[in-house]
């Protein structure tokens, strides 16, 4: 079982820039698709990006268009969400997520084993 912990949201004005980080813990060798997932008040969650279990694929969530980029560093076991050119309707709170699922299901349904418990991420 692996533990996912938020960090890094804020404000930030439109068009701007924000890294989010999430930081791992426990059994981190499991082979788990890593994700980030967002979720506006009022709607359902949505898969922003997911990378593979080997760190070289990275499956992008359907509303999401080359904004986001995603990158792990397994020498400190945290994954980031780089997020360029940002936009008010971005405002979500965001997730990260562990999943042995394979990665497209994983970002397109939210299949996840760990959920940490989200970053608020305000753009205006």
């Amino acid at each position: 079982h692996v533990q996912l912990v938020e960090s890094g949201g804020g404000s930030v004005q439109a068009g701007g820039s924000l890294r989010v980080s999430c930081a791992l813990s426990g059994d981190t060798t499991s082979g788990y698709c890593l994700g980030w997932f967002r979720r506006v008040p009022g709607r359902e969650r949505e898969g922003v990006l997911v990378i593979g279990p080997t760190g070289t694929d990275t499956y992008y969530g359907r509303s999401i268009k080359g904004r986001f980029t995603i990158s792990q560093d397994n020498a400190k076991n945290t994954v980031y969400l780089q997020m360029d050119s940002l936009k008010p309707e971005d405002t979500a709170i965001y997730y990260c997520a562990a999943s042995r699922a394979s990665p497209q299901r994983v970002v397109d349904i939210g299949i996840a084993d760990s959920w940490g418990q989200g970053t608020q991420v305000t753009v205006s």
